[in-house]
Protein backbone atom coordinates (compact mmCIF):
# COMPACT_ATOMS: atom_id res chain seq x y z
CA UNK A 1 0.00 0.00 0.00
CA UNK A 2 2.74 2.44 0.99
CA UNK A 3 4.81 1.56 -2.07
CA UNK A 4 1.83 2.17 -4.34
CA UNK A 5 1.05 5.54 -2.77
CA UNK A 6 4.65 6.79 -3.07
CA UNK A 7 5.19 5.52 -6.62
CA UNK A 8 1.85 7.01 -7.73
CA UNK A 9 2.83 10.36 -6.19
CA UNK A 10 6.17 10.36 -8.00
CA UNK A 11 4.54 9.43 -11.31
CA UNK A 12 1.94 12.19 -11.10
CA UNK A 13 1.88 15.23 -13.37
CA UNK A 14 2.23 17.39 -10.28
CA UNK A 15 5.63 15.86 -9.55
CA UNK A 16 6.85 16.65 -13.05
CA UNK A 17 5.70 20.25 -12.64
CA UNK A 18 7.45 20.40 -9.27
CA UNK A 19 10.70 19.13 -10.76
CA UNK A 20 10.43 21.62 -13.60
CA UNK A 21 9.76 24.48 -11.20
CA UNK A 22 12.65 23.53 -8.92
CA UNK A 23 14.96 23.23 -11.93
CA UNK A 24 14.11 26.79 -12.96
CA UNK A 25 14.59 27.97 -9.39
CA UNK A 26 17.97 26.25 -9.20
CA UNK A 27 19.13 27.97 -12.37
CA UNK A 28 17.84 31.35 -11.21
CA UNK A 29 19.64 30.90 -7.88
CA UNK A 30 22.94 30.26 -9.62
CA UNK A 31 22.35 33.10 -12.09
CA UNK A 32 21.77 35.47 -9.17
CA UNK A 33 25.14 34.48 -7.73
CA UNK A 34 27.07 34.92 -10.99
CA UNK A 35 28.06 38.59 -10.39
CA UNK A 36 29.68 37.54 -7.10
CA UNK A 37 31.74 34.74 -8.62
CA UNK A 38 35.21 35.39 -10.12
CA UNK A 39 35.26 34.89 -13.88
CA UNK A 40 37.99 32.25 -13.81
CA UNK A 41 35.91 30.21 -11.36
CA UNK A 42 32.80 30.54 -13.55
CA UNK A 43 34.55 28.76 -16.42
CA UNK A 44 35.54 25.90 -14.13
CA UNK A 45 32.01 25.71 -12.70
CA UNK A 46 30.49 25.45 -16.17
CA UNK A 47 32.86 22.64 -17.13
CA UNK A 48 32.24 20.81 -13.84
CA UNK A 49 28.47 21.16 -14.28
CA UNK A 50 28.41 19.65 -17.76
CA UNK A 51 30.74 16.84 -16.70
CA UNK A 52 28.59 16.00 -13.67
CA UNK A 53 25.36 15.97 -15.70
CA UNK A 54 26.90 13.26 -17.87
CA UNK A 55 28.17 11.26 -14.90
CA UNK A 56 24.87 11.38 -12.98
CA UNK A 57 22.89 10.37 -16.03
CA UNK A 58 24.31 6.88 -15.59
CA UNK A 59 25.21 6.39 -11.90
CA UNK A 60 21.63 6.00 -10.57
CA UNK A 61 20.91 3.52 -13.38
CA UNK A 62 23.87 1.24 -12.59
CA UNK A 63 21.98 -0.96 -10.08
CA UNK A 64 19.24 -1.59 -12.64
CA UNK A 65 21.79 -2.42 -15.36
CA UNK A 66 23.58 -4.80 -13.00
CA UNK A 67 20.28 -6.46 -12.06
CA UNK A 68 19.33 -6.85 -15.73
CA UNK A 69 22.70 -8.27 -16.78
CA UNK A 70 22.79 -10.64 -13.79
CA UNK A 71 19.75 -12.46 -15.18
CA UNK A 72 16.47 -13.61 -13.66
CA UNK A 73 18.07 -15.27 -10.64
CA UNK A 74 19.77 -12.04 -9.59
CA UNK A 75 22.81 -14.04 -8.49
CA UNK A 76 26.05 -15.19 -10.12
CA UNK A 77 28.84 -17.50 -9.05
CA UNK A 78 32.31 -15.96 -8.83
CA UNK A 79 35.32 -18.19 -7.97
CA UNK A 80 32.98 -20.63 -6.27
CA UNK A 81 31.11 -17.99 -4.25
CA UNK A 82 27.50 -17.07 -4.96
CA UNK A 83 27.02 -13.30 -5.08
CA UNK A 84 23.69 -11.45 -4.83
CA UNK A 85 22.52 -8.34 -6.64
CA UNK A 86 23.39 -5.96 -3.80
CA UNK A 87 26.95 -7.25 -3.65
CA UNK A 88 27.24 -7.12 -7.45
CA UNK A 89 26.23 -3.45 -7.37
CA UNK A 90 28.87 -2.87 -4.73
CA UNK A 91 31.52 -4.54 -6.91
CA UNK A 92 30.61 -2.45 -9.97
CA UNK A 93 30.65 0.75 -7.90
CA UNK A 94 33.95 -0.27 -6.32
CA UNK A 95 35.61 -0.92 -9.71
CA UNK A 96 35.45 2.77 -10.56
CA UNK A 97 36.73 3.74 -7.14
CA UNK A 98 39.60 1.23 -7.18
CA UNK A 99 40.89 2.70 -10.42
CA UNK A 100 40.31 6.25 -9.19
CA UNK A 101 42.13 5.84 -5.89
CA UNK A 102 45.15 4.44 -7.74
CA UNK A 103 45.28 7.29 -10.23
CA UNK A 104 44.27 10.25 -8.00
CA UNK A 105 47.63 11.17 -6.41
CA UNK A 106 49.40 10.53 -9.72
CA UNK A 107 47.04 12.92 -11.50
CA UNK A 108 47.60 15.40 -8.68
CA UNK A 109 51.37 15.17 -9.07
CA UNK A 110 50.99 15.39 -12.87
CA UNK A 111 49.01 18.62 -12.44
CA UNK A 112 51.62 19.99 -10.01
CA UNK A 113 54.32 19.45 -12.64
CA UNK A 114 52.54 19.98 -15.96
CA UNK A 115 49.44 22.01 -15.10
CA UNK A 116 45.81 21.47 -14.05
CA UNK A 117 44.37 22.08 -17.53
CA UNK A 118 45.97 19.17 -19.47
CA UNK A 119 45.10 16.77 -16.65
CA UNK A 120 41.43 17.75 -16.89
CA UNK A 121 41.29 17.43 -20.68
CA UNK A 122 42.77 13.92 -20.65
CA UNK A 123 40.33 12.83 -17.95
CA UNK A 124 37.34 14.15 -19.89
CA UNK A 125 38.40 12.21 -22.97
CA UNK A 126 38.65 8.98 -20.99
CA UNK A 127 35.22 9.63 -19.47
CA UNK A 128 33.64 9.96 -22.93
CA UNK A 129 35.06 6.56 -23.92
CA UNK A 130 33.76 4.98 -20.72
CA UNK A 131 30.23 6.30 -21.28
CA UNK A 132 30.10 4.73 -24.76
CA UNK A 133 31.22 1.41 -23.27
CA UNK A 134 28.52 1.73 -20.61
CA UNK A 135 25.80 2.41 -23.17
CA UNK A 136 26.59 -0.68 -25.21
CA UNK A 137 27.58 -3.02 -22.37
CA UNK A 138 25.79 -6.34 -22.89
CA UNK A 139 27.60 -8.22 -20.13
CA UNK A 140 28.82 -7.61 -16.61
CA UNK A 141 32.53 -7.74 -17.65
CA UNK A 142 31.96 -4.97 -20.21
CA UNK A 143 30.07 -2.92 -17.64
CA UNK A 144 32.99 -3.37 -15.26
CA UNK A 145 35.41 -2.28 -18.01
CA UNK A 146 33.45 0.93 -18.55
CA UNK A 147 33.76 1.76 -14.86
CA UNK A 148 37.47 0.88 -14.86
CA UNK A 149 38.21 3.24 -17.76
CA UNK A 150 36.26 6.05 -16.16
CA UNK A 151 38.00 5.48 -12.84
CA UNK A 152 41.47 5.67 -14.38
CA UNK A 153 40.57 9.04 -15.85
CA UNK A 154 38.55 10.08 -12.84
CA UNK A 155 41.38 10.79 -10.43
CA UNK A 156 41.18 14.50 -11.18
CA UNK A 157 38.76 15.62 -8.47
CA UNK A 158 41.84 16.69 -6.52
CA UNK A 159 43.10 18.50 -9.63
CA UNK A 160 39.89 20.53 -9.83
CA UNK A 161 40.05 21.31 -6.12
CA UNK A 162 43.67 22.33 -6.54
CA UNK A 163 42.58 24.57 -9.44
CA UNK A 164 40.17 26.38 -7.12
CA UNK A 165 42.74 26.64 -4.32
CA UNK A 166 45.28 28.12 -6.77
CA UNK A 167 42.77 30.75 -7.87
CA UNK A 168 41.34 31.97 -4.54
CA UNK A 169 42.52 33.53 -1.30
CA UNK A 170 42.65 31.14 1.69
CA UNK A 171 39.81 32.91 3.50
CA UNK A 172 37.53 32.47 0.47
CA UNK A 173 38.34 28.86 -0.41
CA UNK A 174 35.45 27.19 1.42
CA UNK A 175 33.02 29.61 -0.26
CA UNK A 176 34.66 29.05 -3.66
CA UNK A 177 34.60 25.28 -3.20
CA UNK A 178 30.96 25.66 -2.22
CA UNK A 179 30.22 27.46 -5.49
CA UNK A 180 32.05 24.72 -7.41
CA UNK A 181 30.14 22.07 -5.48
CA UNK A 182 26.89 23.90 -6.21
CA UNK A 183 27.52 23.69 -9.94
CA UNK A 184 28.40 20.00 -9.72
CA UNK A 185 25.37 19.33 -7.55
CA UNK A 186 23.16 21.10 -10.05
CA UNK A 187 24.50 18.43 -12.38
CA UNK A 188 23.69 15.86 -9.68
CA UNK A 189 20.13 17.19 -9.60
CA UNK A 190 19.52 17.35 -13.34
CA UNK A 191 21.62 14.38 -14.52
CA UNK A 192 19.53 11.56 -13.01
CA UNK A 193 16.31 13.04 -14.36
CA UNK A 194 17.84 13.29 -17.84
CA UNK A 195 19.09 9.72 -17.46
CA UNK A 196 15.61 8.49 -16.58
CA UNK A 197 14.15 10.42 -19.53
CA UNK A 198 16.82 8.86 -21.77
CA UNK A 199 15.66 5.40 -20.68
CA UNK A 200 12.13 6.38 -21.75
CA UNK A 201 13.41 7.06 -25.29
CA UNK A 202 13.14 3.33 -25.83
CA UNK A 203 9.37 3.54 -25.40
CA UNK A 204 8.90 6.03 -28.26
CA UNK A 205 6.82 4.62 -31.12
CA UNK A 206 9.25 5.37 -33.96
CA UNK A 207 11.62 2.63 -32.72
CA UNK A 208 11.00 -0.90 -33.94
CA UNK A 209 9.66 -3.16 -31.19
CA UNK A 210 12.80 -5.30 -31.29
CA UNK A 211 15.08 -2.26 -30.91
CA UNK A 212 13.39 -0.47 -28.02
CA UNK A 213 15.17 -2.28 -25.22
CA UNK A 214 18.54 -1.67 -26.90
CA UNK A 215 17.81 2.05 -27.31
CA UNK A 216 16.66 2.38 -23.71
CA UNK A 217 19.85 0.65 -22.54
CA UNK A 218 22.26 2.64 -24.74
CA UNK A 219 20.71 6.13 -24.70
CA UNK A 220 21.96 7.35 -21.28
CA UNK A 221 25.56 6.36 -22.02
CA UNK A 222 25.55 7.86 -25.51
CA UNK A 223 24.04 11.14 -24.33
CA UNK A 224 26.52 11.29 -21.44
CA UNK A 225 29.41 10.78 -23.89
CA UNK A 226 28.13 13.62 -26.09
CA UNK A 227 27.93 15.93 -23.06
CA UNK A 228 31.45 14.93 -22.08
CA UNK A 229 32.83 15.81 -25.53
CA UNK A 230 31.07 19.18 -25.35
CA UNK A 231 32.61 19.78 -21.93
CA UNK A 232 36.05 18.85 -23.23
CA UNK A 233 35.73 21.34 -26.11
CA UNK A 234 34.48 24.04 -23.74
CA UNK A 235 37.38 23.49 -21.31
CA UNK A 236 39.95 23.47 -24.13
CA UNK A 237 38.61 26.78 -25.42
CA UNK A 238 38.01 28.76 -22.22
CA UNK A 239 39.87 27.17 -19.29
CA UNK A 240 43.21 28.78 -18.51
CA UNK A 241 46.06 27.30 -16.52
CA UNK A 242 46.08 28.19 -12.80
CA UNK A 243 49.22 26.47 -11.52
CA UNK A 244 51.94 29.03 -12.10
CA UNK A 245 54.37 26.91 -10.10
CA UNK A 246 54.25 23.92 -12.47
CA UNK A 247 57.60 22.54 -13.48
CA UNK A 248 59.31 23.48 -10.21
CA UNK A 249 60.56 20.60 -8.05
CA UNK A 250 61.33 22.55 -4.91
CA UNK A 251 59.91 21.15 -1.66
CA UNK A 252 57.83 18.44 -3.31
CA UNK A 253 56.95 15.53 -1.02
CA UNK A 254 57.10 12.07 -2.65
CA UNK A 255 53.66 10.48 -3.06
CA UNK A 256 54.55 7.34 -1.10
CA UNK A 257 55.98 9.38 1.76
CA UNK A 258 52.84 11.50 2.05
CA UNK A 259 50.65 8.39 1.97
CA UNK A 260 52.61 6.72 4.77
CA UNK A 261 52.53 9.94 6.79
CA UNK A 262 48.73 9.84 6.93
CA UNK A 263 48.88 6.31 8.33
CA UNK A 264 51.77 6.83 10.72
CA UNK A 265 50.66 10.24 12.06
CA UNK A 266 46.84 10.24 11.95
CA UNK A 267 46.51 13.08 14.48
CA UNK A 268 48.37 15.83 12.60
CA UNK A 269 46.00 18.26 10.83
CA UNK A 270 46.48 17.05 7.22
CA UNK A 271 45.92 13.44 8.29
CA UNK A 272 42.82 14.28 10.34
CA UNK A 273 41.30 16.17 7.44
CA UNK A 274 42.07 13.45 4.90
CA UNK A 275 40.68 10.70 7.15
CA UNK A 276 37.54 12.67 8.03
CA UNK A 277 36.82 13.26 4.35
CA UNK A 278 37.60 9.66 3.41
CA UNK A 279 35.44 7.92 6.00
CA UNK A 280 32.50 10.29 5.57
CA UNK A 281 32.45 10.18 1.77
CA UNK A 282 32.97 6.42 1.78
CA UNK A 283 30.00 5.87 4.08
CA UNK A 284 27.84 8.28 2.10
CA UNK A 285 28.75 6.51 -1.15
CA UNK A 286 28.05 3.11 0.38
CA UNK A 287 24.58 4.19 1.48
CA UNK A 288 23.67 5.83 -1.83
CA UNK A 289 24.85 2.76 -3.77
CA UNK A 290 21.95 0.86 -2.19
CA UNK A 291 19.33 3.64 -2.42
CA UNK A 292 17.88 2.38 -5.70
CA UNK A 293 17.43 -1.24 -4.56
CA UNK A 294 16.25 -0.28 -1.06
CA UNK A 295 13.74 2.31 -2.25
CA UNK A 296 12.40 -0.03 -4.94
CA UNK A 297 11.80 -2.74 -2.32
CA UNK A 298 10.29 -0.38 0.28
CA UNK A 299 8.53 2.27 -1.79
CA UNK A 300 8.17 0.91 -5.34
CA UNK A 301 10.59 3.50 -6.78
CA UNK A 302 11.93 1.93 -10.00
CA UNK A 303 14.45 3.03 -12.65
CA UNK A 304 11.98 5.53 -14.15
CA UNK A 305 11.37 7.20 -10.76
CA UNK A 306 14.75 7.01 -9.00
CA UNK A 307 15.88 10.15 -10.83
CA UNK A 308 13.48 12.20 -8.70
CA UNK A 309 15.20 11.04 -5.51
CA UNK A 310 18.62 12.08 -6.78
CA UNK A 311 17.15 15.32 -8.15
CA UNK A 312 15.94 16.14 -4.62
CA UNK A 313 19.40 15.39 -3.21
CA UNK A 314 21.08 17.57 -5.81
CA UNK A 315 18.61 20.43 -5.47
CA UNK A 316 19.00 20.66 -1.69
CA UNK A 317 22.77 20.51 -2.09
CA UNK A 318 22.80 23.37 -4.59
CA UNK A 319 20.59 25.63 -2.48
CA UNK A 320 22.66 24.89 0.63
CA UNK A 321 26.05 25.48 -0.97
CA UNK A 322 25.02 28.63 -2.80
CA UNK A 323 22.82 30.32 -0.20
CA UNK A 324 23.91 29.00 3.20
CA UNK A 325 27.49 27.72 3.10
CA UNK A 326 29.30 31.05 2.75
CA UNK A 327 27.43 32.88 5.55
CA UNK A 328 27.73 29.86 7.84
CA UNK A 329 31.48 29.58 7.24
CA UNK A 330 31.84 33.28 8.04
CA UNK A 331 29.83 32.84 11.24
CA UNK A 332 31.02 29.46 12.51
CA UNK A 333 34.32 28.72 10.78
CA UNK A 334 35.25 25.69 8.71
CA UNK A 335 36.13 23.40 11.62
CA UNK A 336 32.91 23.88 13.58
CA UNK A 337 30.69 23.77 10.48
CA UNK A 338 32.29 20.53 9.32
CA UNK A 339 31.41 18.91 12.67
CA UNK A 340 27.82 20.11 12.33
CA UNK A 341 27.80 18.59 8.85
CA UNK A 342 28.95 15.22 10.15
CA UNK A 343 26.20 15.20 12.81
CA UNK A 344 23.58 16.16 10.21
CA UNK A 345 24.69 13.40 7.85
CA UNK A 346 24.52 10.77 10.61
CA UNK A 347 21.01 11.89 11.55
CA UNK A 348 19.84 11.83 7.94
CA UNK A 349 21.12 8.30 7.33
CA UNK A 350 19.31 6.98 10.41
CA UNK A 351 16.08 8.74 9.46
CA UNK A 352 16.22 7.38 5.89
CA UNK A 353 16.22 3.88 7.36
CA UNK A 354 13.26 4.70 9.63
CA UNK A 355 11.08 6.68 7.18
CA UNK A 356 7.67 5.17 6.42
CA UNK A 357 5.94 7.96 4.48
CA UNK A 358 6.78 10.27 1.58
CA UNK A 359 7.11 13.45 3.76
CA UNK A 360 9.36 11.62 6.24
CA UNK A 361 11.44 10.24 3.40
CA UNK A 362 11.77 13.68 1.78
CA UNK A 363 12.98 15.26 5.04
CA UNK A 364 15.40 12.42 5.78
CA UNK A 365 16.88 12.40 2.28
CA UNK A 366 17.27 16.20 2.40
CA UNK A 367 19.53 15.88 5.44
CA UNK A 368 22.08 13.91 3.43
CA UNK A 369 23.04 16.77 1.07
CA UNK A 370 22.85 19.21 3.98
CA UNK A 371 25.42 17.14 5.84
CA UNK A 372 27.74 16.73 2.87
CA UNK A 373 27.44 20.43 1.93
CA UNK A 374 28.57 21.48 5.40
CA UNK A 375 31.34 18.88 5.61
CA UNK A 376 33.24 18.35 2.37
CA UNK A 377 33.94 21.93 1.16
CA UNK A 378 35.10 22.91 4.66
CA UNK A 379 37.39 19.91 5.07
CA UNK A 380 38.88 20.40 1.59
CA UNK A 381 39.38 24.14 2.16
CA UNK A 382 41.18 23.43 5.42
CA UNK A 383 43.42 20.85 3.73
CA UNK A 384 44.38 23.38 1.03
CA UNK A 385 45.49 25.75 3.79
CA UNK A 386 47.73 23.29 5.64
CA UNK A 387 49.77 22.21 2.59
CA UNK A 388 51.84 24.38 0.25
CA UNK A 389 51.15 24.97 -3.44
CA UNK A 390 54.02 22.74 -4.61
CA UNK A 391 52.24 19.75 -3.03
CA UNK A 392 48.63 20.89 -3.16
CA UNK A 393 47.52 18.85 -6.16
CA UNK A 394 49.18 15.73 -4.78
CA UNK A 395 47.60 16.10 -1.33
CA UNK A 396 44.20 16.79 -2.87
CA UNK A 397 44.67 13.62 -4.90
CA UNK A 398 45.77 11.77 -1.78
CA UNK A 399 42.54 12.82 -0.10
CA UNK A 400 40.69 11.23 -3.03
CA UNK A 401 42.83 8.08 -2.71
CA UNK A 402 41.89 7.53 0.92
CA UNK A 403 38.32 8.46 0.07
CA UNK A 404 38.48 5.93 -2.75
CA UNK A 405 39.58 3.16 -0.41
CA UNK A 406 36.47 3.75 1.66
CA UNK A 407 34.32 4.15 -1.46
CA UNK A 408 35.40 0.60 -2.33
CA UNK A 409 34.90 -0.89 1.12
CA UNK A 410 31.62 0.80 2.00
CA UNK A 411 29.57 -0.13 -1.11
CA UNK A 412 30.68 -3.72 -0.54
CA UNK A 413 29.79 -3.58 3.16
CA UNK A 414 26.46 -1.89 2.47
CA UNK A 415 25.70 -4.37 -0.31
CA UNK A 416 26.40 -7.23 2.08
CA UNK A 417 24.18 -5.59 4.70
CA UNK A 418 21.38 -5.24 2.13
CA UNK A 419 21.59 -8.89 1.03
CA UNK A 420 21.95 -10.43 4.50
CA UNK A 421 20.43 -8.03 7.03
CA UNK A 422 17.59 -6.24 5.28
CA UNK A 423 16.78 -3.30 3.04
CA UNK A 424 17.40 -0.65 5.73
CA UNK A 425 20.65 -2.09 7.11
CA UNK A 426 23.00 -0.20 4.73
CA UNK A 427 21.90 3.15 6.18
CA UNK A 428 22.58 2.11 9.77
CA UNK A 429 26.03 0.80 8.79
CA UNK A 430 26.85 4.05 7.00
CA UNK A 431 25.59 6.19 9.91
CA UNK A 432 27.84 4.36 12.38
CA UNK A 433 30.89 4.89 10.18
CA UNK A 434 30.22 8.61 9.70
CA UNK A 435 29.69 9.05 13.45
CA UNK A 436 33.13 7.53 14.03
CA UNK A 437 34.77 10.58 12.39
CA UNK A 438 33.47 13.03 14.99
CA UNK A 439 36.44 12.52 17.40
CA UNK A 440 38.82 13.56 14.61
CA UNK A 441 37.41 17.07 14.83
CA UNK A 442 38.07 17.54 18.55
CA UNK A 443 40.80 20.14 19.09
CA UNK A 444 41.41 20.47 15.35
CA UNK A 445 40.94 24.23 15.39
CA UNK A 446 43.58 24.64 18.12
CA UNK A 447 45.97 22.33 16.26
CA UNK A 448 45.61 24.35 13.09
CA UNK A 449 46.08 27.62 14.94
CA UNK A 450 49.17 26.22 16.64
CA UNK A 451 50.67 26.08 13.17
CA UNK A 452 51.30 22.55 12.02
CA UNK A 453 51.81 24.21 8.65
CA UNK A 454 52.18 27.80 9.68
CA UNK A 455 48.59 28.48 8.74
CA UNK A 456 45.56 29.33 10.84
CA UNK A 457 41.91 28.39 10.78
CA UNK A 458 38.89 30.29 11.95
CA UNK A 459 37.08 28.26 14.55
Amino acid sequence: MLATEISDALESAGMRWLVGGMSVLLLLTLIREIPRIPGKLLVLMAAAFLDMVGLLMIVPLLPFYVSRLAGESGRIELVGVEIGTGELVGIVMATFTLAQLTSAPLWGRFSDRHGRRPAMLIALGMAAISYVLFGFADSLPLLLLSRLVQGLGGGTVGVIQGYVADSTDPAQRARALGWLSASTNLGVALGPVLGSYAVELGDLPFWAEADRATVAHAAPGVLAAVLCVITMAFAARFLRESNEGRGRSKARVPVHQALLEVIRRPLVPPSRLILTYAVAIGAFTGATSQVALSFEARFGIDDKLIGYVFFWIGAISVFTRVLALGPLVDRLGEVRLSRIGIATLVTGLVLVALADSLPELAIAVAMLPLGTAFTFPCVTALLSRVVDQNNRGMYMGLQQTFGGMLRIAMPLACGYAFDHHGVTAPFFVAAACVAATLPLGYGLGRALTAGESGSSSRN
